[in-house]
């Protein structure tokens, strides 16, 4: 938290020296990996998963540390050796995280901390040996330390003389394509191990996933248009702090700690369900906007009040459908609930007889709520599916 601190001053004195502290945004904003990691480590210490939160976080504050303080002392004319030594830091530091660094493991071991079958450890290894010799080869190649944003500067850990390596930084070279394969491996792995999860593991997969595909579905919309304006790349760089740094290390310390995680369907259904009406109802707008003002006679503010009152109208009738129909999907425990109910009401209207009703009406109870206890009184009585002993409530 410290070095966080220490980057946000830096950056505030750099910021009219290079374009590099607004692209060096994102990693300044990864607070949630040490803070969950820390969190989970004391709480979880079996369990790797928390370790390589701090592990991620740590390195992260470090690299934006370095990056802002050799920002700021390489502007200048004396260009000290700690700076040339941060600038060597940055520049091969993110291969311990991704691709093939602490990001494979996690993927690999989530939530429980071993992988899917002692094979896959050999994804593992592999991922961990792709970046150790990335990493080694940067250190001992002679090409100077180029950062995107940061002053080239000579290599301080080079091999001297009329040996030549290609460079192989973290975003070059045949390691890092080894490396990017080794995470798709581990994300299938996560996907696998989907397939054959049930009960408490299937919700805990569901937490990670869920962000997982929510954040990376907006970067990809939003990628196209990263440079194309300050504002697009504000935004592409929010997305990244909101979604990768900070919403999926908190859905991985819900999913690890196993708080509430009964509500992920119905998020996932609320999420699916609003994200279709949000795309049908813009569509019916514009589509209402072309019509009106390039078919019919509806010029200007008339056509566009016309417009949001048909798509105002249209919002609520099309939720609910589209809500009943991926309720079916994402959220069946809530659509089987609601329509054992809606049969209860059907045969509270047509049932006269006490005993009947209260045997279904228990059965209705156990069925969408499932109580550890359950007691039915009517009129000084207690029903049989009341246990015997115990007092009716």
């Amino acid at each position: 938290m410290a070095a966080f601190a220490a980057a946000w001053v830096l950056a505030a004195r750099n910021r009219d020296l290079s374009d590099f502290s607004a692209g060096f945004s994102p990693d300044r904003f990864m607070l949630a990996y040490p803070a969950v990691g820390a969190m989970l480590a004391s709480r979880r210490r079996s369990n790797p998963i928390g370790w390589f939160l701090l592990g991620m976080g740590t390195l992260t504050a470090a690299r934006a540390l370095a990056g802002e303080y050799a920002l700021h002392e390489l502007a200048g004319a004396s260009r000290p050796q700690s700076a040339v030594w941060a600038a060597w830091f940055v520049g091969w530091s993110l291969t311990l995280i991704f691709p093939g660094g602490l990001l494979t493991f996690l993927l690999l071991l989530f939530p429980g901390g071993q992988p899917l079958t002692p094979r896959w450890w050999a994804v593992g290894w592999a991922a961990a040996g792709l970046a150790t010799i990335s990493v080694v080869v940067t250190w001992i190649d002679p090409t100077p330390v180029t950062v995107d944003g940061l002053p080239s500067v000579p290599n301080p850990t080079a091999l001297r003389g009329s040996i030549r390596i290609p460079a192989t930084g973290p975003f070059g070279g045949g390691t890092w394509v080894l490396g990017g394969v080794c995470l798709l491996l581990a994300a299938a792995s996560l996907f696998v191990r989907y397939r054959r999860s049930a009960g408490e593991e299937r919700l805990q997969l569901k937490w990670f996933a869920y962000v997982a595909v929510l954040s990376l579905g907006l970067l990809a919309v939003l990628v196209p248009f990263a440079g194309t304006s300050k504002s697009a790349s504000v935004a592409f760089d929010a997305t990244i702090v909101a979604g990768i740094g900070l919403a999926l290390p908190v859905a991985i310390g819900i999913a690890i700690l196993k708080y509430r995680l009964y509500a992920i369907d119905r998020i996932i259904s609320r999420t699916v369900s609003y994200a279709l009406v949000t795309g049908a109802v813009a569509g019916v707008y514009l589509g209402c906007i072309a019509v009106l003002t390039r078919v019919l006679p509806f010029r200007g503010s008339i056509g566009i009040a016309v417009a949001v009152l048909a798509a105002c109208a249209l919002f609520n009738p099309l939720r609910r459908r589209v809500q009943a129909v991926v309720d079916q999907r994402f959220d069946r425990a809530r659509y089987n609930a609601e329509r054992v109910v809606a049969h209860f009401s059907v045969q509270l209207r047509e049932e006269v007889d006490l005993d009947v009703l209260g045997a279904d009406l228990v059965g209705v109870v156990h069925h969408v709520l499932a109580p550890t206890h359950l007691g039915l009184w009517l009129s000084g009585t207690v029903s049989p599916s009341t246990a015997p002993g115990e007092k009716s409530a």
